[in-house]
């Protein structure tokens, strides 16, 4: 990762946490799911209209020329209708946005891979790209998609020739209006978006011309750096050229507030937003335990004390709580959580705590087991950074064993990337987990190798509970860092 991009993520994080995000995805977001950008949508008109598609920049003049040549757009309708309606999937930068608590998206693309990427990722999504929409609410929404250009199910309406820019005061005016408002509070972050948009354009210069610039937020682009043969970039002169003219589109995005983010390949865009989900994941804690009422070196109501205390801190050092309601550890965690909450609501909310107790009946043709299974998968990924503590329950004998439930979660929480701090000195299955970490720790601790050290402290029998909690409280802020 460029050192570069370190303050962009640092900050990008913050105003996550803060709410304060909104994605703008331009058509190089969609490309690389096989949808063609705008010089690849008008080639065939161009040919009708005896035009070379290589020697024209104003593809919304050409548009307009194909339209007022043939007194209607049937053929433009049915290009968008063909290119954008094919199923294709998601990129990993799709689904990585929406997996991110960002809550409105601004495209000019036509095509629904953003409303289906957070579909998947289980959002409620309100869909708008007619003014209409503007003043319809979806109940409960996680999150709202802007179609400023209208959507690939009505083609007619679509934003794409001379004068449907030249109309969009009329017809689209209180989408720049919306626009202008987030601008103004929220950090847009634009990708696929290469800034030669007319009506972005114009939006940008009014809102340069009514925002005093120190009120205005900070936003960021990735541009992409030109390179000997690239389209149009044959020689050292022609690179040269398109370096001193990507500087000028660089200082003047500037006057809009906008820092580009200078990237040598696109690869880096998901390299960058892969960095900054994981920084992000970081401040959620997972806690995966249960019991069946032995508590080894600890006796019932201290182990209830510790754990309860242990979710308490957590909370009021910032960080937000996961747990699954694990039997004999999942009230403990909700106890500790609402007593930080509780003793500091100006400090906490009740957004640092997400519990998700397992489902307790088959349901949909699936057994309690699979249910589960799905259920762990869905709610680990959430944090970053996994605690273990006890991990028992009875078998069929009533003998008390190692709960395989554990072992599970400790396996789908390694798969998915999280740093596991398992806390040896509970027993059961989280000493054996911390064993495991011992025994590989390359393996298990992504290259925080200084972990094991912490590890090994909270392993020590003679440890105090108040030692166990400064120490991963220790691990957690030194992770986040």
């Amino acid at each position: 990762m460029k050192v570069e991009f370190e303050p962009f993520i640092k900050d990008f994080v913050r105003d996550l946490h803060d709410s304060n995000v909104a994605i703008f995805a331009g058509a190089g977001m969609s490309k690389p799911a096989g949808y063609v950008n705008w010089k690849e949508l008008l080639t065939d008109i161009a040919t009708d209209l005896k035009l070379d598609i290589d020697k024209e920049s104003d593809l919304v003049s050409l548009a307009q020329f194909h339209v007022t040549e043939n007194n209607n757009r049937h053929k433009i309708n049915q290009k968008i209708l063909d290119e954008f309606t094919e199923g294709s999937s998601p990129t990993e930068n799709h689904e990585i946005l929406s997996r991110l608590p960002i809550t409105t998206y601004w495209t000019t693309n036509y095509d629904t891979l953003i409303e289906k990427s957070l579909e998947n990722n289980k959002k409620r999504v309100a869909k708008k790209f007619k003014e209409t929409h503007l003043s319809n609410s979806i109940y409960k929404k996680d999150c709202i998609v802007y179609k400023m250009h209208g959507d690939v199910s009505e083609p007619d309406d679509a934003v794409i020739t001379k004068e449907d820019y030249e109309k969009y005061e009329t017809t689209r005016g209180l989408f720049t209006s919306a626009l202008n408002g987030e601008l103004i509070t929220k950090t847009f972050l634009f990708i696929g978006f290469s800034f030669t948009d007319p009506n972005i354009n114009y939006i940008f210069s009014r809102l340069n011309n009514r925002v005093n610039k120190n009120a205005s937020r900070q936003h960021y682009c990735f541009i992409k750096k030109p390179q000997l043969g690239h389209e149009g970039i044959s020689n050292q002169a022609e690179l040269d050229y398109a370096n001193t003219k990507q500087s000028l589109i660089v200082n003047d995005l500037k006057r809009y507030k906008i820092k580009s983010l200078l990237i040598d390949n696109y690869e880096e865009i998901t390299e960058i937003l892969r960095e900054i989900e994981k920084r992000y994941n970081k401040q959620t804690i997972f806690i995966s335990g249960s019991t069946c009422g032995e508590y080894g070196r600890f006796v019932s109501n201290d182990a209830q004390g510790f754990i309860h205390n242990l979710s308490k801190q957590i909370v009021l050092n910032g960080y937000t709580v996961v747990n699954g309601f694990g039997l004999g550890v999942g009230s403990a965690v909700i106890n500790g959580a609402l007593d930080a909450i509780d003793s500091k609501p100006q400090q906490c909310s009740e957004d640092q705590i997400i519990m998700k107790p397992f489902p307790q009946f088959a349901t949909n043709g699936k057994t309690i087991p699979e249910l589960w299974d799905a259920y762990r998968k869905r709610i680990i990924p959430l944090a970053g950074i996994a605690i273990f503590m006890f991990g028992n329950k009875k078998d069929s004998n009533g003998s008390t064993i190692s709960a395989d439930g554990v072992e599970k979660e400790f396996n789908i929480a390694i798969d998915n990337g999280l740093i596991p701090i398992p806390i040896g000195t509970t027993g059961y299955m989280s000493k054996k987990i911390y064993n495991k970490i011992v025994s590989d720790s390359t393996q298990y601790l992504q290259g925080y190798d200084w972990i094991l050290e912490e590890l090994n402290k909270i392993n020590d029998d003679s440890i105090s509970q108040e030692d166990i909690i400064k120490t991963i409280l220790n691990i957690i802020k030194k992770l986040n860092k």
